[in-house]
């Protein structure tokens, strides 16, 4: 399994990739945004996973995550010393499945590493086309069509969106459904933020967002689409 560790520190980058390869990975190392940008054009359906340093000499983690997911829904990682919030969220709401804040411990990363991989895995990726009454998600395109006419989703709505659409008929908690969206991540998140996309999700797909019929509210236990 190949990761993409993208570090301008040399001495970390030299770190992270011996722990890697003794944990069974195979790494491709950048330390700036172009070359990086080449591998992920050329290359990106040998990775399976990437690795952002945020703060790179030529650019930012940022554009990196947002050329990865343009082309492929792998996870990213980000390793950054910037913790604040709005920074978090930020990578998060570009696609990122976690962001991790320097100094850390190896160990930890690898687990996380772990966690993300896992979650990707037990993902029913077979399912190109998933429908759920008038809405269908292209998961091979990561797009979302409405009658026919395609909506633009941010990447977290796609992945809510995504979410339900894998499990059909079942009732999920509000705190599964955080869980799989922030995974590891989730210290950044509350409630608030769940029925905000709730929210954006029904005005985008639903035909009346205030009766909504295609993501129901079980009232106690959670949502649930589909029958």
């Amino acid at each position: 399994m190949k990761i993409l560790l993208v570090e301008d520190d040399k001495t970390i980058a030299t770190g992270l990739e011996y722990s890697l390869q003794q944990d069974g990975y195979s790494t491709v190392l950048c330390h700036d945004i172009a070359s990086a940008k080449k591998v992920i054009l050329d290359d990106i359906d040998q990775i399976a996973l990437c690795l952002f340093d945020l703060q790179l000499p030529d650019g930012s983690g940022y554009e990196l995550c947002k050329l990865v997911k343009e082309r492929r829904d792998i996870p990213v990682i980000f390793l950054t010393v910037i913790d604040d919030e709005v920074n978090v969220v930020m990578g998060l709401e570009m696609g990122a499945d976690d962001y991790i804040t320097k100094p850390f411990r190896v160990r930890e990363l690898l687990t996380r590493i772990k966690t993300v991989l896992r979650r990707y895995q037990k993902s029913p990726q077979a399912r190109a086309i998933i429908d759920i009454d008038n809405v269908r998600i292209n998961t091979l395109e990561g797009k979302v069509y409405k009658t026919g006419t395609e909506v633009a989703l941010t990447a977290l709505e796609y992945r809510l969106l995504l979410i339900f659409g894998n499990h059909i008929g079942q009732i999920l908690s509000r705190n599964q459904l955080l869980e799989q969206i922030w995974d590891v991540a989730g210290d950044f998140v509350n409630d608030n933020t769940l029925t905000v996309y709730i929210k954006r999700l029904r005005e985008k797909l639903e035909d009346d967002p205030s009766n909504p019929v295609l993501i129901k509210t079980v009232r106690g236990l959670g949502y649930k689409v589909g029958d």
